[in-house]
């Protein structure tokens, strides 16, 4: 074969497969909506966006039921045994499996909602996942985390920033995929 058919057949090749990997079927395989019956059920719920939930799953997760992180975090939402137990006493729940999809999902969307009432804006909601809602509160008094009051300009925990990065990077992915927002 000669080296002109080689270059037009190796740039029909990347032409394709850059058509391939931009296209949504191809990020919808790296941004999956694992467990929707029970994001869209919990997100709904909770009043909290589908896209927010599997964003958070897939950073926390990436979606295996059965992670546990080095702290000790459980299941798709990453959920710490103090949230766990906040929440089948808020949820009055009985018998909770953390690992269970379903519950884990629950709790997740329901700690992210009681996030929002606290905070109000979505950077606050994400880092306070990670960072914990503490630690937050204590960033925005102080002005070298926070100008204002109400926002942070910069976090002083790296890997609550880098999570903050990735979730929000996530959240625009799985928006441009399945829609601006989630059904909620």
């Amino acid at each position: 074969m000669s080296k002109k058919k080689i270059l037009i057949i190796s740039i029909v090749i990347i032409l394709f497969a850059t058509i391939f990997i931009e296209s949504n079927r191809f990020k919808s395989i790296i941004y999956p909506r694992r467990y929707s019956t029970y994001v869209e059920k919990y997100s709904k719920e909770f009043n909290i966006d589908e896209n927010l939930v599997y964003s958070v799953i897939k950073a926390e997760s990436k979606f295996d039921k059965n992670a546990t992180s080095k702290k000790d975090a459980k299941g798709l939402m990453q959920i710490a045994d103090i949230t766990r137990d906040w929440a089948i006493d808020e949820l009055q729940l009985d018998d909770v499996d953390i690992y269970d999809p379903e519950t884990n999902i629950k709790i997740g969307c329901w700690y992210l909602n009681k996030l929002y009432k606290e905070f109000g804006a979505l950077d606050l909601v994400i880092a306070a996942y990670n960072g914990g809602s503490g630690n937050v509160s204590r960033w925005l008094k102080n002005s070298k985390y926070s100008e204002d009051g109400k926002q942070l300009d910069n976090i002083p925990f790296f890997q609550t920033s880098t999570y903050l990065d990735k979730v929000k990077k996530n959240y625009k992915n799985y928006n441009e995929i399945y829609s601006k927002e989630g059904k909620n």
